[in-house]
């Protein structure tokens, strides 16, 4: 009886000092691949074209997902039609910026593997010169690093959305206008105005969904060239924002939480549980929501149950 009480005892501390009782996720490589495109996209809800520079043509680029202690193993490929070169910077990447996020020439590639080694939600965009155009014709995306488990102070959402805003300047050639923050005529949310809008724009067919009472999480990105956002969910509160979208950084009932140019931060929403509603996920700075930055939450018992899961994660 000694022994086996012995042997329990030695079996739980050892338990404790290595983290057995809790689940871990295993590391493993998420690969990678974009492709620089210069080709024309739809660039609002009715249809209209323009001359973009892309990430497989779609703006923003593929939703990258990792857990902290992957390895992120990427492939540019800039193709020999193209005439512009091309790179990628990852801000979930500790690198060598010379190296990892230099610029690909026409018809040539790079590949890099970087360690997911802090949790959040992060840019990813071009950083070739004029960086201003880049970013601004499109060439940018999101890269989400998840934590290995969910805990109280992270709790695992219902629903999650990936938004990101950017301004839109209809010359595209004009870079000095750009980094003026002169000439842009609106403001996209996945790459087009009120993309998820149909109130302020009829031809805008689509919007976000949830079932009253659920924790919707949206990992929201500024992509802005110039502007930092005033992120509020209209007839809400945040219930949490995840500053960086790191589990640490928590913050507690805030109705309005800026994000700077280039930066990201997480924010969970949770709607009352006793009827429907609307929310209006907007940025509170007019000259944005006016033009474009403004997207309609629907919180209804027979909401999709397919919308903010799976694939259906980042909508465009």
């Amino acid at each position: 009886m000694k022994r086996f009480i012995t042997g329990v005892f030695s079996c739980a501390a050892m338990s404790l000092m290595i983290g057995l009782c809790a689940p871990v996720a295993n590391a493993k490589v998420v690969k990678v691949t974009l492709t620089a495109m210069e080709s024309d996209v739809v660039i609002d809800n009715r249809g209209t074209k323009y001359a973009a520079w892309t990430y497989d043509g779609m703006i923003p680029g593929k939703l990258v997902r990792a857990t902290v202690g992957d390895q992120i193993d990427v492939t540019l490929i800039n193709p020999k039609t193209n005439k512009k070169s091309h790179s990628i910077d990852f801000h979930a990447a500790e690198v060598d910026m010379l190296n990892e996020f230099g610029s690909v020439r026409p018809g040539h590639n790079r590949h890099f593997v970087f360690k997911a080694g802090r949790a959040g939600v992060y840019m990813y965009h071009c950083a070739s010169n004029p960086l201003a155009e880049h970013i601004a014709r499109g060439m940018f995306g999101v890269i989400i690093i998840d934590p290995k488990r969910f805990s109280k102070a992270y709790p695992k959402p219902d629903r999650e959305y990936v938004l990101v805003q950017s301004q839109f300047f209809p010359d595209a050639d004009n870079v000095v206008d750009m980094v003026e923050n002169r000439g842009w005529t609106h403001a996209l949310i996945n790459g087009k105005p009120f993309n998820f809008d149909p109130i302020h724009d009829g031809n805008s067919t689509r919007a976000l969904m949830s079932k009253p009472g659920e924790r919707v999480r949206i990992f929201f990105v500024n992509a802005n060239i110039n502007m930092p956002v005033s992120f509020h969910p209209v007839a809400g509160i945040w219930d949490r924002v995840y500053v960086n979208g790191n589990p640490d950084n928590v913050l507690k009932n805030v109705q309005t939480y800026g994000v700077p140019v280039a930066g990201a931060s997480t924010f969970d929403l949770v709607s009352p549980a006793g009827r429907s509603t609307n929310n209006a996920l907007i940025d509170h700075t007019m000259s944005a929501e006016m033009r474009g930055a403004s997207t309609l939450l629907i919180n209804v018992p027979g909401a999709d149950p397919g919308m903010g899961k799976g694939d259906k994660i980042l909508i465009r």
